[in-house]
């Protein structure tokens, strides 16, 4: 299956994956869960908001154990993130049946459509209108730097845009979620276990700073007689590094784009995007509040105008503590830990019950072409969530 799915996208320059949702990376990636749910006899269905499901037992039956992550990427993204707990879940099954295991329960394995959010700018698209967090209206704003609408571009990889919304019904048919996940950080790789269990995800949003200044020549244009975005936005940079490192909080601005974008002009407009994340809501505004204070500041100074415009936000997720305790108890009382980085997962919680399992990553890094796990830790994996999925749904 890792080999079938790993040249999918993949960059042959960067060595990274640009599996963007409705492009035709992630229509081949489709393909290739769609094959992977035929070939083992499952039932395979696509839901109204192009959520791919392939089951086990009757989908109707309710108190269902679902399991399964995402296939798409950032941009040069690793190969790690989302596909692993995919394969992971097939994987899984596979070794289930061939135990002769026989679930009380139906068993479902997910492909969540549009998880990094790398093309229309919002994270779980999939899972957010499935929940009901993301509205038809809203979605129907979301735009690719393209300007191609969410609505075109799921028409023309052959969806049909005006099915998708709340998906009640489907949510209420699930009776647990477990998503397994490469570990994006180091946590496991310090205490030498290569699964553990998740205990929270930090609440996280992304806001997108506006700085307007005003276009001239490069060349021409004495210092003193600027109004230039740039320097705001640099600043805001550093700001924000300096506020999050004395809060013990995340802030990040990883994304920008310049109008007229001319090496010999002065620009007219600087958009950056600041991605930030903290162990508690109150913590997490007070870092975006000074970071704000600090662009407006500096716009003032510069003779810049400073816009911010909060794009998404998601809460802090506790997942749910006796599904979780359940299984650190049915591996052996693994380690438990946060972390800060989104998924389905937290999404689906206000609606299901949740849980995460995590795989060791022996550099901690990830988001990038560098981020791995190692065989053996991928098949422990595979293992724990087999064990898991069992102590879930076949007693």
């Amino acid at each position: 299956m890792w080999r079938d799915l790993a040249p999918i996208g993949r960059d042959a320059t960067t060595t990274g994956y640009r599996r963007y949702a409705w492009t035709g990376a992630d229509t081949d990636c489709r393909v290739w869960f769609r094959a992977q749910a035929e070939t083992r006899g499952l039932t395979y269905e696509v839901d109204r908001n192009g959520n791919q499901w392939a089951w086990f037992g009757d989908p109707a039956a309710g108190d269902a154990v679902v399991t399964g992550s995402h296939l798409d990427s950032v941009p040069d993204g690793g190969a790690f993130d989302g596909p692993l707990g995919v394969v992971s879940s097939f994987a899984a099954l596979d070794e289930l049946r061939a135990r002769g295991a026989k679930p009380a329960k139906p068993l479902a394995i997910v492909n969540f459509g549009d998880e990094e959010g790398a093309r229309f700018g919002l994270a779980c698209v999939g899972s957010r209108l499935t929940a009901g967090q993301l509205t038809v209206d809203q979605a129907h704003t979301l735009r690719d730097a393209d300007g191609i609408s969410l609505p075109q571009a799921m028409e023309r990889a052959g969806y049909d845009p005006d099915a998708i919304g709340p998906d009640t019904e489907r949510l209420a048919r699930i009776g647990a979620f477990v998503e397994l996940h490469v570990e994006q950080g180091r946590a496991l790789a310090d205490t030498g276990d290569p699964v553990g269990v998740a205990s929270a995800i930090w609440p996280h949003g992304r806001w997108r700073f506006d700085f307007h200044g005003e276009a001239n020549h490069a060349g021409t244009t004495r210092l003193e007689d600027r109004r230039d975005p740039m320097l705001t936005y640099a600043n805001t940079v550093l700001a924000a590094r300096k506020k999050a490192r004395l809060a013990g909080a995340l802030a990040t601005f990883g994304k920008v784009s310049v109008e007229p974008n001319g090496v010999n002009a002065i620009a007219s407009l600087v958009r950056g995007w600041l991605d930030s994340r903290a162990a508690d809501e109150k913590t997490l505004a007070a870092v975006v509040e000074e970071v704000e204070r600090a662009a407006v500041e500096r716009g003032a100074r510069d003779g810049v105008e400073v816009r911010v415009t909060r794009e998404s936000f998601t809460p802090v997720v506790e997942f749910a503590h006796d599904l979780r305790d359940r299984l650190s108890g049915l591996l052996g009382g693994v380690p438990v830990l946060p972390t800060g980085a989104g998924h389905d997962a937290g999404i689906l919680s206000a609606s299901v019950p949740t849980a995460m399992l995590f795989v060791r990553n022996p550099t901690g890094v990830s988001h990038s072409p560098a981020e791995t796990a190692g065989e053996d830790d991928c098949l422990a994996g595979v293992a724990a969530l087999a064990q898991v999925l069992e102590g879930l749904a076949c007693h």
